[in-house]
């Protein structure tokens, strides 16, 4: 689909839905529940993008989105979400079950022990509570894809984990439109932007060549803190000589003018998401189901984008760590912005379900979103959200590979990280004054009430979820 075309489609959604609080001919007042028929649930999925990078949220000098736009224009963008685990098995096993990767189990890419029915699957919830269940695209999760049973996704397609975007839109489309008594809940998981990955090593991007870069003075600029912070953890500075050792992660030469150009090569990663997200919407559209339907819009992690000198994620700084989490739908504060905190892992199936009328599932630590989408301005009922990572895709330094685990305590005001390893292992980051996350805090005296705080949280994260992380301190 040409440029023109997609945005024609994805300006057509947002205008039935954005001028004042009107759907599909009829007007519906900001704040209305989502009352009456169960509501179709469909939730968009991306790999690897970043809190910001939409032109709803950083402006289209570099970048346009129109149709992630139009959800943003029709819902709420909770602006403090992230990932359960900025790595993308751990992350989308946290998505789908709504249990921490502690839990789960899964910590790292390594699919080698399935995780069966020990957790089920948000399909299988859905399924039981009486919605047709389909799920298109990237897959790249713990349970075998040919056994609906256990993960409760009855249609099923492109399910492969590189080169299925461009087949998405018409699988989902047909899903959409086919004629049905009951409500459906619909996942498409895109792939890009994770072909950045390939992009920085020179390789074939299976879901579609973005073309040459332009001269670097036309392409976006370099991130504002892409230098390393001040006192960086010993942990984290260890693990960025060894992930730029390893071919995965082939950055450590990369200059301004390279990393421009990575940027602009990542922007149309995303673009291209988004032509495939217009044609679904319009699919929605034509069908007359739009006032009928949630759309929930989130990412399994970001990319660090240059960020402190990385590419890719693994790590808890902001660019990784902080994703985009969008809401969408009849009831839902139009062109509305929550600063509540939000775990886009924990989150995500307590929230698809209280959006569907389903009740909770039992065990799960994770709270629903459905109030503050109705009303964005509610207090926050959380002091805190918690990441967790484990990195170990790097390479050799001083003759062994380095591991690294972590955990990331992110409050009202502060980021706080504690790891298994080095002397200097904790970092604390003001980020209503250092949103960059330029100064590790620490270490200073005056800032360790906030320091033992923080820690307090972490301690009170491991206690009740059974986390065996040792808190520093």
């Amino acid at each position: 689909m040409r440029r023109r075309e997609f945005i024609k489609a994805a300006g057509v959604f947002a205008g039935t839905a954005v001028a004042g609080a009107r759907v599909i001919g009829r007007d519906v007042p900001i704040g209305t529940p989502f009352a009456g028929e169960r509501p179709n649930i469909l939730l968009v999925l991306t790999d690897q993008q970043s809190a910001d990078a939409m032109s709803c949220r950083m402006g289209k000098a570099f970048i346009n989105t129109p149709a992630m736009d139009s959800l943003a224009a029709r819902g709420v963008s909770f602006t403090r979400a992230y990932t359960a685990n900025p790595l993308c098995v751990p992350a989308r096993t946290s998505m789908l079950t709504g249990q921490p990767p502690h839990v789960t189990g899964f910590q790292t890419n390594d699919l080698t022990v399935p995780l069966d029915g020990r957790y089920r699957c948000v399909g299988a919830h859905f399924r039981a509570a009486g919605y047709d269940t389909g799920y298109f695209g990237k897959w790249h999760l713990p349970w075998s894809a040919k056994d609906p049973a256990v993960h409760g996704f009855d249609v099923m397609g492109a399910i492969k984990n590189n080169g299925a975007d461009s087949e998405i839109p018409a699988l989902a489309a047909a899903f959409i439109t086919r004629t049905r008594e009951k409500p459906f809940l619909l996942v498409t998981s895109f792939v890009n932007p994770h072909n950045i990955c390939e992009w920085a090593r020179g390789e074939e991007l299976k879901d579609g060549a973005v073309g040459e870069p332009p001269p670097p003075e036309r392409c976006p600029p370099v991130v504002e803190n892409s230098a390393p912070p001040d006192a960086e953890a010993d942990g984290v500075l260890l693990m960025r000589r060894s992930y730029q050792n390893n071919r995965l992660f082939p950055v450590g030469a990369f200059d301004t003018n390279k990393w421009r150009q990575y940027r602009w090569a990542y922007f149309r990663m995303i673009e291209k998401v988004d032509a495939h997200l217009a044609v679904i919407l319009a699919a929605l559209r034509d069908s007359g189901q739009v006032d009928r339907t949630v759309i929930v819009f989130t990412s399994d992690h970001g990319d660090a984008q240059g960020a402190h000198g990385w590419n890719q994620k693994t790590i808890f700084y902001d660019n990784v760590s902080r994703v985009p989490f969008l809401i969408a739908g009849p009831g839902t504060a139009r062109g509305s912005v929550s600063d509540r905190l939000v775990n886009a892992g924990i989150d995500l199936v307590p929230t698809l379900c209280e959006l569907a009328g389903i009740e909770k599932p039992g065990g799960l630590p994770g709270l629903g979103l459905k109030a503050s989408a109705l009303e964005p301005t509610m207090a926050d009922p959380r002091r805190y959200v918690v990441s967790e990572n484990r990195m170990v895709q790097g390479g050799p330094v001083d003759g062994r590979t380095p591991e690294l685990s972590g955990r990331m305590v992110r409050s009202a005001r502060f980021k706080y990280c504690a790891y298994d390893a080095g002397t200097q292992r904790e970092s604390l980051f003001d980020l209503q004054r250092d949103p960059g996350e330029m100064v590790n805090l620490a270490g200073r005296a005056e800032h360790r009430p906030v320091l033992v705080e923080h820690r307090q949280y972490l301690t009170q994260w491991c206690r009740e979820t059974n986390d065996p992380f040792v808190v520093p301190g």
